[in-house]
């Protein structure tokens, strides 16, 4: 399976970093996972309707340009659906068994995803009804599936 990780600006934080770099170290015995980084838009801390719709709209022509067309794309919303570490595990596990060898999860910028891009998402996910930083959440989403093929292989894995 060749899964990407589709997230808009660069990761600075050395702490997120090194336990992003240990659960992609890790997955390699299960699928191909890259992590494609795109330029967030630049904007001022207050911005109008208008302004943050132009961000979000440039920043997901970015995304849709780093998305495979053929690959299954699961768009991280908070008004997602959420799912259990389990679910997730069954979702990779049923894309692999359907043909589906392209899977694109995308993480969006502070201001969320545009709707652009949420019409290409497949699916939906929310972690949390809670709002996250986007660099945190590439950690949490490495290490879920890294989870989700342990899961799915019947390995160990703390819970």
């Amino acid at each position: 399976m060749n899964i990407s990780i589709v997230t808009v600006g660069k990761l600075k934080e050395k702490y997120l970093k090194q336990g992003i770099d240990e659960y992609l170290k890790r997955l390699t015995a299960y699928a191909k996972v890259e992590i494609i980084e795109v330029s967030d838009e630049k904007a001022p801390e207050e911005l109008s309707e208008t302004e943050m719709r132009q961000v979000k709209q440039k920043e997901g022509e970015r995304i849709l340009a780093k998305i495979n067309p053929d690959a299954y794309v699961i768009a991280l919303a908070i008004e997602g659906k959420m799912k259990s570490s389990e679910e997730l595990a069954d979702t990779l596990d049923k894309l692999a068994t359907y043909g589906k060898s392209k899977v694109a999860f995308v993480i969006g910028g502070s201001l969320g995803l545009s709707e652009e891009v949420l019409k290409r998402a497949d699916e939906k996910l929310s972690f949390s009804r809670m709002t996250f930083p986007h660099q945190l959440m590439r950690l949490v989403l490495v290490e879920q599936v890294y989870r989700g093929f342990r899961i799915n292989r019947g390995e160990p894995y703390h819970k």
